[in-house]
């Protein structure tokens, strides 16, 4: 790890101190995970007990590894998620002690069973604290810290400054819930950060404009945001959208802007609406795609476009089309498209199209003329007819291989100044915007020509990309030829005989590459292969080519493409192995990857670049290069940074610099003027402490009584993913874990609640698990509840209001037009609401609660537990547990597969008959009352008419 400046020991020595608790703001690229890493190797050792929290997978893998290179190896950062599920062996790595890395839902778990000693915690380090809301499982983990650990300390971190900023003083609440009265801001233009890292003038800006048709489906897409932003706003006049601007629309967080802005009439809003605010998503990542992506790429994605707003799913003609698709902006995205690849000359089109490729594919291309009526004859091309290949590059590209040879010149005119004291190498680090965008680079800088002239250096690789879009375009014909005659059932004309068979000429080349294949691969070592040509119609036919020639082609890739030598050669290779296949000098090396996360940090710090080229302008990397030089001395770096002129991405970067820069302002201008909220001293619900609780009004003029056992709710495990087990604690519940077999929350020995969302309760419905949930508990409990639960702020309905006169209107029998897709859903969540009763009849003991948020929920929780008995976990946990035990010794199978077969007995309800009656006779004998006592009334009821009246009705059929 690289060393630590200036201002990263003069924040260490703010927030080091183990008796304070504190939240640090940073901007991105400073080195906050340096600083985590610092403070973790302070804090190592076996006398201490610091928890990591909120850690992902990834990170908490990337800071255990940097720990260990600082010295904490024995044992190091250990991780505790979902993979170590065993109580005891979580236990004994508690009581070791050291650094531990836990996930949110099993720490609460801890936390709540004793399974860790909360009150011998050292210290908490939660990473991610722009999340944590009153609802958040941070503030949860806070509040049972606080119940048991007073001195403890808890320090949160962040470099999220704009997600801080929403909402009403966002900085007071994260304080509030998380207990802290102390943050630490340090953006960039921080006295103590500026002073280290002064201002670099290093970095040399390359801008480049873009290419005509580019620019044009530049402004024409920008346009088109421009153009469905307008109508988003004009269709919600009522709503205050006037910061949603295009600017702001370059980010992936604008879509999630302006669903929160539209979450309170999401269920009164139109279709319109919803397909309007799809489209900005839609836009944003065309526009994203245009800078990023080959010609070829950005086309197959129009097309895409194109396909998706003509045609359904069922192949019928769409009718809700993108309205941005219908503008003139729109067809000037579609024709510059298809210009940037090539051009179609219509009267050279007329004629029989012909194509020419590698002398292995020939045949393929043959067979497929021939089963398009084309012929055999004719002029052999390189390209189909009439077709002028344009195969227009990315202007950057030509910067790339510019700034290679510059920096291979400035090696030459260093090397003989350097030595080998001087740090760095003279490997070349590009960094892009994303895994595609650095895969496809990798591809022009293996098959780059630096002989041509800039603009046509990729030419073999926009060469290969044509041909595989012509091949794509050869296999989408052939699926709608045979759609066309699986469909209708009649075959397309072709050179083909009359029943369908294989034409004589078709099975001769099929002779043949099967023949070649088969040599080939008995070169090599392999056995023949087996070519198939079913088919009974010319579509089969042209797939079968299609597949036989993609079978050819990759038995001769390694010999073709890659010119890989044979693999019996390899083990007679004389050459030398270190020169072919040894390590690469550094002044050779050139790494291509995508931007990352704080292990940007150390990659720069293990490589040691001197030479970077930030392909797309990256604040953050920005900041990063700014720390690795000034933690190098001596090291000269050169840093390329590559723009389009009059882009979205110079705008972008700008718009993010400013974004971050109001951000810091607001968090510290609140910050000034902000009122320290007081730290309420909560009382443990576990501490046995006298609860007094009126038991009822009408016994001796309300009397009270005295009684030391707490409030309870029993929770399954699988519920502290949501938010409600922490609004229960912080009602002051007794939260209890367990795994439970029936139910979800238990409120007293005869309540239990089942809980769906929306999304779950349709899943449910689905797949029939609701109805045998509903099933356990009317066997298991007096009073089962069905508890279904909207999400904050967000519509309290199951359908749109626009949406419920398309099932209300009569259905014309004799209309044959199929519904469309609003229409479905409507019908979809008609179905939902005709289940819901059908559940009520069938369980009519289960009661359905609808609650329009977690918070109404927890109130709904302590309203219903009123004059009533706390649960035994024990007897919560046993309930349905038996049904899942193992057979006994004395169980008489060929008894209990009897029972399996009686209607109304559920595989879960074996057990359950099996513990409340000896014998199967005794079973039998039992009245309609006590069957239905054992399996619930419907179940009782059909399981009793099919013993007792099974033997009439079947006489009756007879």
């Amino acid at each position: 790890m690289s060393a630590l400046l200036s201002f990263h020991k003069s924040i260490l020595e703010k927030i080091h101190d183990p008796s304070t608790s504190e939240l640090l703001l940073i901007a991105r690229g400073l080195g906050l995970r340096r600083l985590l890493c610092k403070l973790l190797q302070i804090y190592d050792s076996s006398q201490n007990l610091v928890v990591l929290v909120n850690a992902s997978s990834e990170e908490a893998a990337a800071i255990g590894e940097e720990l260990g290179v600082l010295g904490c190896r024995k044992p190091g950062l250990r991780l505790v998620d979902f993979e170590t599920s065993r109580r005891d062996s979580r236990q004994d790595l508690y009581k070791k002690g050291g650094l531990i890395s836990v996930t949110s839902r099993i720490f609460i778990v801890d936390m709540l069973t004793g399974d860790i000693p909360t009150h011998l915690i050292t210290g908490i380090m939660l990473l991610h604290a722009d999340r944590v809301s009153p609802t958040s499982p941070e503030a949860f983990i806070a509040r049972l810290y606080r119940e048991k650990n007073k001195t403890g300390f808890l320090k949160a971190f962040t470099d999220q400054p704009e997600h801080v900023t929403s909402g009403m003083s966002p900085l007071r609440v994260i304080m509030k819930e998380l207990q802290l009265r102390t943050v630490h801001i340090y953006p960039r233009f921080h006295q103590d950060v500026s002073e280290t890292l002064g201002r670099d003038r290093t970095v040399l800006q390359l801008s480049v404009d873009m290419t005509e048709y580019m620019s044009e489906i530049h402004v024409a897409i920008v346009q088109c945001m421009s153009t469905t932003l307008s109508e988003l706003k004009r269709s919600n006049a009522q709503l205050d959208l006037d910061d949603l601007k295009v600017e702001n629309a370059y980010f992936k967080s604008f879509d999630v802007i302006v669903r929160r802005h539209l979450d309170s009439v999401w269920h009164k809003v139109g279709p319109r609406t919803k397909q309007l605010v799809s489209d900005l998503s839609t836009l944003r990542r065309l526009l994203v795609l245009l800078l990023t992506e080959d010609a070829f790429s950005f086309q197959l994605y129009v097309e895409s476009l194109i396909d998706a707003n003509t045609t359904n799913e069922a192949g019928n003609t769409k009718h809700n089309q993108s309205p941005w698709m219908m503008t003139e902006a729109a067809n000037v995205i579609f024709q510059y498209a298809k210009r940037r690849c090539y051009t179609v000359d219509q009267k050279a089109r007329a004629r029989p199209a012909v194509l020419q490729t590698a002398d292995e594919n020939e045949d393929g291309w043959e067979a497929i003329r021939e089963l398009e009526g084309c012929g055999t004859n004719g002029r052999r091309s390189k390209w189909p007819e009439g077709v002028q290949p344009v195969l227009e590059e990315l202007p950057k590209w030509s910067l790339v291989s510019a700034a290679l040879q510059e920096i291979e010149e400035e090696m030459m005119r260093r090397e003989t100044k350097l030595t080998a004291r001087d740090p760095g190498a003279n490997t070349v680090l590009i960094i892009t915007s994303s895994v595609r965008s650095a895969q496809l680079l990798r591809e022009f800088l293996d098959q780059i020509d630096p002989d041509v002239e800039p603009g046509a250096q990729g030419r073999r690789l926009m060469e290969d990309n044509m041909r595989a879009y012509l091949a794509r375009q050869a296999l989408k014909k052939a699926m709608r030829k045979k759609t066309v005659v699986t469909g209708s059932g009649a075959s397309t004309p072709s050179t083909n005989s009359g029943n369908g068979e294989v034409s004589e000429a078709l099975k001769k080349k099929d002779k043949e590459r099967e023949a070649r294949i088969a040599s080939r691969r008995r070169m090599r070592g392999s056995a023949p292969a087996v070519v198939s040509t079913r088919g009974t119609g010319p579509a089969e036919s042209l797939l079968s080519a299609i597949n036989q020639q993609d079978e050819a082609i990759i038995a001769a890739l390694p010999e073709v493409m890659f010119g890989m030598p044979d693999p019996v050669a390899l083990l007679t290779f004389d050459g030398d192995f270190d020169t072919e296949y040894g390590m690469l000098a550094a002044e050779q090396t050139v790494i291509v990857r995508a931007y990352s996360d704080d292990s940007d940090d150390t990659v720069l710090s293990e490589i040691q670049p001197r030479y970077v080229i930030m392909y797309e302008p990256n604040l953050e990397f920005t900041r990063r290069l700014e720390v690795y030089k000034k933690s190098t001395p001596g090291l000269g770096v050169r840093v390329y940074l590559m723009l389009y002129n009059n882009s979205c991405e110079e705008a972008k970067y700008l718009t993010d610099v400013r974004r971050e820069k109001d951000a810091f302002e607001r968090l510290i201008k609140e910050r000034g003027s902000m009122l320290m909220p007081i730290l309420e001293e909560r009382r443990p619900t576990d501490s046995g402490d006298n609860l007094i609780r009126t038991i009822s009004t009408r016994i001796a003029g309300g009397r009270k009584d005295t009684t030391t056992e707490p409030l309870r709710v029993i929770v399954d495990l699988r519920e502290f993913r949501s938010s409600l087990p922490s609004l229960l604690h912080n009602a002051g519940i007794l939260v209890v874990p367990a795994t439970l077999t029936v139910g979800d929350y238990v409120l007293t020995p005869d309540m239990c609640v089942e809980r769906k969302s929306i999304p779950d309760l349709v899943s449910s419905f689905n797949s029939g698990r609701l109805y045998t949930q509903c099933e356990m508990m009317s066997a298991h409990y007096k009073h089962p509840i069905l508890l279904i639960e909207w999400e904050e702020n967000k519509s309290f309905s199951l359908e749109a209001v626009q949406e419920i006169k398309s099932y209300a209107k009569p259905s014309n029998k004799y209309q044959k037009k199929k519904p469309s897709a609003m229409e479905t859903t409507a019908m979809s969540t008609y179905n939902i609401q005709a289940k819901l009763v059908l559940l009520t009849l069938t369980f009519p003991r289960v009661r359905i609660i609808w609650s329009s948020s977690p918070y109404a929920t927890a109130a709904i929780f302590s309203d219903l537990k009123q004059h009533n008995f706390e649960p035994d976990p024990a007897k919560a946990i046993a309930v349905g547990a038996e049904e899942d035990g193992e057979n006994g010794p004395g169980t008489n199978h060929a008894a209990e597969e009897l029972l399996r077969a009686l209607p109304g007995v559920s595989a879960q309800g074996v057990r359950h008959i099996m513990n409340k009656v000896e014998s199967v006779r005794e079973f039998c004998e039992l009245n309609l009352v006590q069957m239905q006592d054992i399996l619930g009334v419907e179940p009782g009821k059909t399981c009793y008419e099919f013993i007792h009246r099974g033997k009439h009705s079947a006489s009756a059929r007879r």
